[in-house]
């Protein structure tokens, strides 16, 4: 097996055996960070929608009945949890195990793919940003939730501090920016804010559709 299989196998053995304790987890981190995050997400994803590393489902209760929900994930016991939260909520959603950085489905798939607190823990988020942009049709939205490299140096030194630990237990990344890696994939951002020093990021960005050929 190679070093990079290893290591993500270790780290999906650490989100299996998280799963139990992550909701509680999340909802502290959110009271504090992150109050209306997910809804600001969710109230934008409309259509055919794909949630990436959608965990326990904790965006299920959310979301507009409107919506025609996937949602991957790559830890099974965080998905078995998603799946029984589904069942209580009776809400209707295809749960897969997947891969972020290989997603299942042909290019052009959905209307509006989500993200939250998920790209903060995939091995490669350049990677999934990429599948992100690819599955979603023309002038479909991207939206994402997560806590990244803060605004003020001595924020970001107590991140880089906080990584020495939680980088090699659950592959958790508190220094990324997934902004830029956003524009990079050529998508235009629509909506975004910073708060809480910077630490959390929400935003909104669309994919371009392509002009007319002109017939003549």
């Amino acid at each position: 097996m190679s070093v990079d299989g290893d290591r993500t196998d270790r780290w999906r053995a650490y989100w299996n055996r998280s799963a139990l304790a992550y909701d509680e987890q999340m909802n502290r981190f959110e009271r504090l960070m992150a109050p209306g995050g997910r809804r600001w997400v969710c109230s934008r994803a409309e259509g055919e929608v794909l949630e990436v590393a959608i965990g326990t489902g904790l965006n299920l209760p959310v979301y507009g009945r409107d919506v025609r929900l996937t949602g991957i994930e790559w830890s099974p016991r965080m998905l078995d949890l998603a799946r029984q939260r589904a069942q209580d909520l009776d809400v209707p959603v295809d749960l897969r195990e997947g891969d972020a950085r290989d997603l299942p489905f042909p290019d052009a798939s959905f209307d509006s793919v989500v993200c939250t607190f998920g790209l903060c823990a995939i091995p490669d988020e350049q990677q999934a940003i990429a599948e992100m942009a690819r599955v979603l049709r023309p002038g479909g939205k991207l939206l994402l939730l997560d806590h990244v490299a803060g605004s003020a140096w001595p924020v970001r030194l107590l991140q880089r501090v906080a990584e020495l630990i939680t980088i090699p237990l659950g592959g958790e990344h508190f220094l990324r920016r997934p902004l830029p890696l956003v524009r990079a994939a050529g998508l235009d951002v629509e909506e975004s804010d910073r708060f809480k020093l910077g630490i959390i990021e929400r935003l909104a960005a669309r994919k371009a559709v392509p002009p007319l050929r002109d017939s003549q």
